[in-house]
């Protein structure tokens, strides 16, 4: 992915101030070092590299950042903002484009984090807890993904690793009031 043949008129200045403020990071101090994706641990696998991910915020390339599957392969671990001489928090810009991506139904046909996601926040305001039995039948179903890894059911089943019944946490109603807040107050941040 090559940004050099872009024009000044492409800028869409709009966007990065948007995601500048719903972050809390402003990816148009960007000196384009490269020094973040000489770190990143996804660099190798995704779409975008980090600095690709920034240039094209900075350039206002909606779609193309929002359908990118760097979003949602990015794992926060920060070394980029460690290297960045300009401290660009790129995870935080991570998670903004992350929500935005999801909100305009924008999400990387390739990836099925957000499926993983919704499943496991379900899991837990249901039952206050992990159930990685249920999790993984769920997600299977969701996905489709049904044989994907089963032939390490017997051995997770034979080490204790997964309960076949889950166990509850008291405080059911209190949790899923606490998650409609969480949701109501999501776009509310910063």
């Amino acid at each position: 992915m090559s940004t050099q043949g872009r024009t000044a008129e492409s800028q869409d200045a709009g966007f990065a101030r948007s995601v500048a403020a719903a972050s809390g990071a402003d990816p148009l101090v960007c000196l384009q070092c490269r020094k973040c994706t000489c770190g990143c641990p996804v660099a190798g696998r995704v779409d975008l590299r980090p600095h690709e991910l920034v240039r094209l915020v900075q350039l206002g390339e909606r779609d193309e950042v929002l359908r990118s599957r760097m979003l949602w392969e990015c794992t926060s671990c920060q070394t980029c903002v460690t290297r960045c001489p300009q401290s660009v928090n790129i995870p935080a810009l991570v998670d903004a484009l992350r929500q935005l991506s999801r909100a305009e139904r924008k999400t990387a046909a390739t990836t099925v984090v957000p499926v993983f996601n919704d499943v496991f926040l379900g899991t837990v305001c249901r039952l206050g807890r992990m159930y990685e039995a249920g999790l993984m039948a769920s997600f299977k179903v969701r996905t489709g993904r049904f044989f994907e890894d089963l032939d390490k059911l017997p051995m997770m089943l034979r080490k204790g690793k997964l309960a076949l019944l889950p166990k509850l946490v008291r405080g059911g109603g209190a949790r899923k009031r606490l998650f409609r807040r969480a949701k109501a107050a999501g776009g509310k941040r910063r």
